[in-house]
């Protein structure tokens, strides 16, 4: 296999030449879950290029799965001829959106314009700089920090209607809640319209996109752009990601899933597609690769007659941590997913890999004097050291791929140089140990 970067990737992408245009592709992949007026759109797209954006609030030093929607969303349609403006939110992000349940931790101005610089290196690493259509990003500091106090309330404020504020859903939850709103995250929404105009003003952009959930700060700066300046534009709301059982998409344990690899480790990153449910794994094709229509109708019919190979989710995992990480992380994912289970060897892995794989499993710490016994009841694959004895005299256990049939042997002679071991007992149940140094 030819190992590409992102780089060499994002120059190889294409959207499906068997749609008429770039809306009834989005609409297929399941991007729209609510827009301005969709007839208008559908012509606006397959018109002459628009200028469109998109924004990223720093709340975190990574952009996550959920963001992923809306960088892949602005690719398809930078595919499709469009201009891109990627907004990272320098001053937005000192604010805080509100969220539904409480008020936001405020992060100081050096954290905050941190984090905007990594924030600006994800977009810049899913959208083409290249040609007339390129990328530029946009900090909203930059206009934003220079209003004053009396310039914000006369030239902005005025525009906003607060009996329409109330109503946008996490300001209404938040005031129907204990925890109640602050003034500053109720205003955040009149620094997204403000956002938009301003984009409108200086780049003629005419579309804004963002999740479901952002419909309200959306729809602020179609509102304020109207009634200043006599126009109207536009927004795509997309889906929040959901599993098929109403689980919250791209969520483990609490734990979001990072496009940062120090973050979210590839081999992580690889491991939640493989794990997708049947029920899901098309739509999250639909929405997260540029495989045509074809070739996830024909993954569609291997989901239905062959499940237990799990084809689309292979080729989910593939395709997606390819896109995030490269195909030699996506391949290295593979080769490691393939070792702990006997089908390769351990010891050929990079290091990182191994230590990411064991991270993921069920793991322990131990030291030099540990026997393998020891650290299979210290991992929770066996319940006793009776046990352990049990299953290595069975041919049940395995370290790095190596039956034991002794448990008392040191689990340290059998690691790994780097001080890893992988525990498996019986075919599919696997833990981690790592020896230490001290």
């Amino acid at each position: 296999m030819t190992s590409l970067s992102t780089a060499e990737l994002l120059a190889a992408q294409r959207n499906d030449p068997s749609f008429d245009d770039i809306w009834s592709e989005i609409v297929y992949r399941g991007l729209v879950h609510v827009s301005t007026d969709e007839v208008a759109l559908k012509e606006l797209l397959a018109g002459a290029p628009i200028t469109y954006y998109c924004g990223f609030d720093p709340t975190a030093e990574s952009l996550h799965l959920g963001n992923l929607v809306q960088l892949l969303l602005m690719r398809r349609l930078q595919l499709a001829g469009h201009r891109p403006l990627g907004l990272v939110g320098g001053s937005t992000g000192l604010i805080g959106d509100p969220r539904p349940t409480a008020e936001r931790t405020l992060k100081s101005r050096e954290q905050t314009a941190e984090w905007v610089q990594k924030i600006r290196v994800h977009v810049e690493k899913f959208l083409s700089a290249e040609g007339e259509n390129g990328l530029t990003v946009v900090n909203n500091l930059d206009w934003t920090e220079p209003l004053s106090a009396i310039e914000f309330l006369r030239d902005i404020g005025k525009n906003f209607r607060v009996n329409t504020m109330l109503k946008k859903d996490a300001v209404s939850a938040r005031l129907n809640s204990d925890a109640g709103i602050s003034y500053t995250e109720f205003s955040y929404q009149i620094l997204q319209g403000l956002d938009f105009r301003e984009l409108y003003r200086s780049y003629g952009c005419v579309l804004q996109t963002g999740g479901s959930d952002q419909w309200g700060n959306l729809t602020s700066g179609t509102e304020l752009i109207r009634r200043t300046e006599g126009v109207a534009v536009h927004a795509i709301g997309t889906p929040l990601i959901t599993n098929s059982d109403g689980t919250k998409f791209g969520k483990s344990e609490g734990n979001a899933i990072w496009l940062d690899a120090a973050l979210t480790s590839p081999y992580a990153f690889y491991q939640f597609w493989l794990n997708t449910d049947d029920a899901d794994v098309i739509g999250r094709l639909k929405v997260f690769t540029f495989l045509t229509r074809a070739e996830i109708e024909e993954l569609g019919v291997q989901v239905a007659e062959r499940p237990f190979a799990r084809e689309a989710q292979k080729r989910l995992a593939f395709e997606v941590t390819a896109l995030v990480h490269g195909t030699e992380a996506a391949q290295a994912a593979i080769d490691a997913s393939a070792a702990l289970f006997g089908q390769g060897s351990l010891a050929d892995l990079p290091t990182d890999v191994v230590e990411a794989a064991v991270a993921e499993l069920p793991n322990a710490i131990v030291d030099s004097t540990t026997t393998v016994g020891q650290a299979l009841v210290a991992t929770g694959l066996v319940a006793s050291l009776g046990a352990a004895k049990r299953a290595a005299a069975e041919g049940g256990v395995y370290v790095n791929n190596e039956r034991v049939s002794d448990e008392s042997t040191a689990i340290a002679s059998l690691a790994l140089a780097s001080g890893h071991a992988i525990l498996r007992r019986g075919k599919k149940t696997l833990a981690g140990v790592t020896v230490s140094a001290g």
